[in-house]
């Protein structure tokens, strides 16, 4: 299967699961973006390595970036390698003295060590077919780059037409409402295949 190469690009607030956060993963040769919903721990330990805070002590990520220092070990690369019922599934692929070594691991974990080992970090395309959302040249909201979050009030109903989930759908990407707009993705999906 072919990797498709992906790089952070923000942690915002969820307005739809409360003490959740969405971790924001955009394409390095495309348009689209995987939002991952994390706990607000998880939130917080990639982004200490974002903001470039250093701990009195060492957390966890930083205790086995230390460990793996120490003992040889290299993280070649982060793999988001699986999306089940939801929850996104990833693989660490670590190499010492030449072996190569597959571990599995949390999504957020993975982030969280691709961005202290400053390893690339991938997925593969049936993912992001089926969870990736498209972003269009222009859509992005200059506001919702400085605050992360920015809600929206209207809400699907079983009533709306498709046009009118399709515009709830721009609005949200405008909006860079990601979880949202997954939302109105698969409603959109679901009604076209029992069309």
């Amino acid at each position: 299967m072919e990797k498709v190469d992906l790089r952070f690009l923000r942690i915002t607030y969820s307005h739809t699961h409360a003490g959740a956060y969405a971790l924001i993963l955009t394409e390095v040769e495309g348009d689209r973006r995987l939002p991952i919903i994390i706990g607000g721990v998880e939130a917080q330990a990639i982004a200490i390595q974002v903001e470039n805070i250093k701990p009195a002590r060492p957390l966890t990520h930083d205790l086995f970036k230390n460990l793996s220092d120490s003992l040889g070990v290299k993280l070649k690369e982060v793999i988001i390698n699986d999306l089940v019922e939801g929850i996104f599934h990833a693989k660490l692929v670590l190499v010492q003295k030449g072996k190569e070594v597959e571990i599995d691991a949390r999504s957020s974990d993975a982030i969280a060590l691709a961005l202290r080992f400053d390893c690339p970090i991938y997925t593969y395309e049936f993912i992001l077919g089926a969870a990736g959302l498209k972003v269009e040249e222009g859509e992005e909201s200059e506001g919702a780059e400085e605050t992360g979050v920015i809600k929206s009030e209207k809400k699907p109903s079983a009533a709306s037409t498709m046009e009118e989930l399709r515009n709830m759908l721009e609005e949200a990407l405008d909006n860079e409402d990601y979880e949202r707009a997954s939302k109105l993705r698969d409603e959109i999906k679901r009604r076209e295949q029992t069309n």
